[in-house]
């Protein structure tokens, strides 16, 4: 559980970071399945349903860059974004009622992993109000050698940046002259996650050391905020999104900053191919 303490910087940051949540056999578990869908992205040679690719990556050296869905993929996935530590946690941000809208694993591999440039997850889902945040599950130890998150504290209060570029959404800020003074890193150890708000700004450098960096995010959300751009079969979808507490059909509004990702990205999949592209890349360049 998060003291006061962490509540409040949570509240004025739009971040936390939180040792010990997960046990050293917990992680180790994880751990293990994901060696195994490294293992079989040996046979995958472009992005699917499941696999992302790094550009290198090759049968002889597999470098998966994103397991999609993993809650679809694999047991100890599913039982991960309802573990009772997590779910306690998120309840004392966002309250006791929480569906999810996505997850995904990303893969940092030795000397590799590229960049996800700096965002707002809010561009991507903007919904009726933003009591929604992303929890990552450290699955080894994170640093800034090995591409953490950062992130820009107090942004969360700040404004929605454009994240357009030549008329279409390109999944990562585009705002003229845009520079990440004071960035943080949330530095973490194995078994502990990181927290950020929706509206958080934040993104990660490439992997340049010899150690690798996966981590596991699941997206959350107060049940009583819904998505302004709802996918099929919208009640059905979202009922079957509640991890704690009963669907809500009555959407709480609030004067949140909303532009839609429309059109959009050229380049869909994940957030790696919309960036693709970016002509004002940060982390992309060299530092």
């Amino acid at each position: 559980m998060l003291t006061p303490a962490q509540i409040q910087s949570y509240r004025d940051t739009g971040y936390l970071g939180v040792e010990g949540v997960f046990s050293p056999a917990e992680v180790a578990e994880l751990r293990r399945v994901t060696d195994e869908f490294v293992e079989k992205s040996r046979a995958v040679t472009a992005n699917d349903a499941v696999f992302d690719l790094e550009p290198s990556h090759t049968a002889e050296v597999p470098r998966l860059r994103r397991l999609k869905d993993p809650i679809k993929q694999h047991e100890v996935y599913r039982r991960a974004i309802s573990h009772p530590k997590l779910l306690a946690i998120v309840s004392q941000l966002i309250g006791p009622a929480i569906t999810s809208n996505g997850n995904k694993l990303n893969l940092k591999l030795a000397d590799v992993g590229s960049p996800v440039e700096w965002h707002q997850d809010w561009a991507f889902y903007p919904h009726t109000n933003d009591d929604l945040l992303a929890v990552g599950i450290a699955m080894d130890d994170s640093s800034l050698e090995n591409g953490c998150l950062m992130v820009l504290p107090g942004t969360h209060r700040g404004p929605l940046l454009d994240h357009h570029q030549d008329g279409v959404f390109v999944g990562a800020v585009t705002e003229p002259g845009f520079r990440p003074d004071g960035a943080v890193p949330i530095l973490l150890q194995a078994g502990g996650i990181s927290i950020h708000h929706a509206r958080t700004l934040h993104g990660s450098a490439p992997n340049r050391s010899s150690r690798a960096r996966r981590l596991l995010l699941f997206q959350y959300c107060a049940a009583d905020a819904w998505p302004l751009l709802p996918g099929d079969k919208p009640w059905e979808t979202y009922a079957a999104s509640v991890l704690q507490g009963s669907p809500v059909s009555q959407p709480r509004l609030t004067a949140v900053p909303v532009r839609l990702p429309l059109p959009g990205a050229k380049h869909s999949g994940s957030i790696y191919e919309n960036q693709r592209g970016l002509k004002n890349a940060l982390f992309g360049a060299k530092m």
